[in-house]
């Protein structure tokens, strides 16, 4: 399954707990179908001392959500549905995605 989420993209939460927060796409999992996103979904998480923190002890890591609770946020910072149109470039036909509210190509 193909998902439209790339890492990089700024998406906002549109269901669950976190509803209403925004933030970028760090990892995406294809055989999940779950997104990881800078700042939402925040967990605790009880470290014990080792080599690489000898400190231990709690620290705050974002948890995965699942994509279809997130939506890519267009030109304007408003929500949007994703869709992919074929252009032709050069000869070559190539798949590009777009803003359904704003008709704008997207970027990632």
């Amino acid at each position: 399954m193909k998902l439209k989420i790339k890492k990089g993209d700024i998406v906002s939460v549109i269901s669950g707990s976190q509803k209403g927060k925004t933030g970028k796409v760090l990892a995406v999992s294809k055989k999940n179908l779950n997104v990881l996103v800078e700042g939402v979904n925040l967990r605790k998480k009880h470290v014990k001392p080792t080599q690489q923190s000898p400190q231990g002890g709690i620290i705050t890591k974002e948890a995965p959500i699942h994509y279809s609770n997130v939506l890519l946020m267009d030109s304007k910072g408003k929500p949007t549905r994703v869709g992919i149109k074929k252009i032709e470039k050069k000869g070559k036909v190539s798949s590009v995605r777009f803003a359904k509210t704003t008709k704008q190509e997207l970027t990632a």
